[in-house]
């Protein structure tokens, strides 16, 4: 399979002097893409079925999202931190994780499991034999061959890559390992901030060692350590290190993951601060492109609005609730979008200008975003969605009024397979 190779640059990134500045996404033929998506869906079935996914890996799977992993993780937090125990988090990133795969570890893999050989020596053909031609300002234009890694811009790349690292996961009596993607996170709890680095450095060398098996290891300069604390304590804050592979690291006031600001109260001030500042800067490039009077339609405004600064905004709101003072500053952006979007004075009356933008409220909105968050745990199925897991045993589960995945229903019938044996369509057990 041969196919280009856009590259990349990686945003925020101090220097690009080396190569991991940059990422290399593959631009594939349509016709591969849709049976790539095909193979997808059947294979993702076979995996669910057969237990080769951990319940605790999010990302790139259908139901699940960044919000269902920070659900899961703050959850187990404040549980951990109920009986007084001091909880701990480190945050670690696998090192060029989709150029790591290697074909014939995956598929070792998959024969042990016992997926059908079929699907087996699709995903050996999909990653064997291929040449990409890296495509930048100055490139040679010549194919180079491609022995290891899977393809990112396939459909059926992210899947592979999961079942790659499952074996990383590990269940931690008190604590919890949480992964989206190639994120993951290991949570611990004990009588003290020294005992828990211990505890997670023990963990740490253990998946690090099946790291190797496998031919993967954790970028350890992106490596993040967090102490929490309840809002309650006045103790002063543990600055208690762990040493990782040579480097000291000192525990973080404030961390990013998965989009999310965390602070070691998990206070959502932060969080929120961040959303703001991001939105003004996208709301002051977006600003001169369309100046009163002139340019386009008033219409466009409202859906760049909608569709750009009020996600931008209000991203988080499922997860952390707006103080006070972080929904002022919200408000006062959002008035300023609601006048640009409708051209009225600064004199006009803030109430009226929600109904005249057709936009709504900043807290109403934030409200209906975590109402949906909270449906969408109560509809997700226990074994299939880390946050829902977490749910009391007594929570009626809403689990059989759950719709279609809207990415699945053009496939719908395509997760059953045929049972190489008897030759007739078999679907696979639900649990």
């Amino acid at each position: 399979m041969s196919a280009n190779g856009v590259v990349l640059d990686k945003p925020g990134k101090a220097s690009y002097d080396s190569p991991a500045s940059f990422r290399i996404i593959v631009l594939l033929k349509t016709i591969s893409k849709i049976l790539a998506r095909v193979m997808t869906v059947r294979l993702f079935a076979i995996a669910k079925s057969m237990g080769l996914l951990h319940p605790n890996q999010c990302g790139s799977l259908p139901g699940l999202s960044a919000t269902d992993a920070c659900l899961a993780l703050t959850h187990e937090i404040k549980t951990l931190q109920r009986p007084r125990l001091e909880v701990s988090t480190l945050f670690l990133d696998i090192k060029a994780g989709f150029d790591n795969v290697n074909a014939s570890t995956l598929r070792a893999r998959l024969l042990a499991s016992h997926v059908p050989s079929y699907m087996v020596d699709w995903v050996s053909s999909f990653l064997s034999e291929r040449t990409c031609t890296l495509v930048f300002q100055g490139s040679p234009n010549l194919p180079s061959p491609v022995s290891v890694g899977t393809p990112q811009g396939s459909p059926i790349s992210p899947l592979l890559f999961l079942l790659y690292v499952a074996p990383l996961h590990m269940s931690i009596p008190r604590g919890l390992m949480v992964s989206y993607v190639d994120d993951f996170s290991i949570t611990v709890a004990s009588s003290s901030y020294r005992g828990n680095i211990r505890r997670v450095q023990k963990i740490f060398t253990t998946i690090s060692a099946r790291g190797r098996d496998i031919g993967v290891s954790f970028s350890v300069p992106k490596t993040e350590l967090i102490h929490w604390r309840t809002p309650s304590q006045r103790s002063p804050r543990s600055k208690a290190p762990i040493a990782l592979e040579g480097h000291l690291f000192h525990p973080s006031e404030v961390v990013r993951w998965l989009g999310y600001w965390f602070t070691p109260a998990l206070s959502p001030t932060h969080h929120f601060r961040h959303r703001t500042s991001l939105a003004q800067a996208v709301f002051s490039f977006v600003k001169p492109l369309f100046s009163p009077g002139a340019g386009v339609w008033p219409f466009l405004c409202h859906r760049i609005a909608t569709g750009l600064l009020c996600p931008i905004l209000t991203y988080g709101a499922d997860l952390f609730t707006p103080t006070y003072t972080a929904l002022r500053g919200m408000n006062s952006f959002w008035h300023r979008v609601q006048r640009w979007t409708t051209n009225n004075f600064y004199s006009t009356p803030t109430s009226i200008l929600s109904r005249e933008a057709c936009l709504p409220p900043i807290a109403s909105y934030c409200r209906y975003r975590r109402r949906l968050a909270a449906l969408r745990v109560a509809c997700a199925p226990p074994y299939a969605n880390p946050a829902a897991a977490r749910l009391p045993p007594s929570f009626a589960s809403l689990s059989l009024f759950r719709a279609q995945d809207s990415s699945r229903h053009i496939t719908k019938g395509l997760s059953s397979y045929t049972s190489p044996s008897t030759g007739a369509p078999k679907s696979p057990p639900r649990h």
